[in-house]
């Protein structure tokens, strides 16, 4: 999850124009960015193991595999908090494509 907090607050300052890591460096001392769609396409992967981590958790839960209700709770809430968080940032992506697409130029 914080894997996840970390990609999109990364990505923030660059998408507002605010001060980052390396700004007013030089080039070659900055940090080398990842592209946008490399860092969803990461944040999209580590929801994907949350939900697979939740659903072996429910499976072992329901098996009798020694799995604790507490541990199959926490892996479910990891997985929905994680999904509601990249459904969120997906909705301010599209959100701020129609208003780019909406300016007159």
């Amino acid at each position: 999850m914080q894997n996840i907090l970390g990609a999109i607050s990364g990505v923030a300052p660059a998408l507002t124009g605010g001060t980052g890591i390396g700004v007013g460096l030089p080039a070659a001392a900055r940090p080398a960015a990842e592209p946008f769609a490399e860092l969803m396409t990461d944040a999209v992967g580590q929801v994907n193991q949350l939900e697979d981590q939740a659903r072996t958790a429910v499976s072992g839960l329901m098996t009798g595999s020694g799995v604790d209700v507490h541990q199959v709770m926490i892996a479910t809430q990891k997985a929905s908090m994680a999904f509601e968080l990249s459904l969120a940032v997906r909705n301010k992506a599209v959100q701020a494509y129609q208003q780019v697409m909406g300016m007159q130029f």
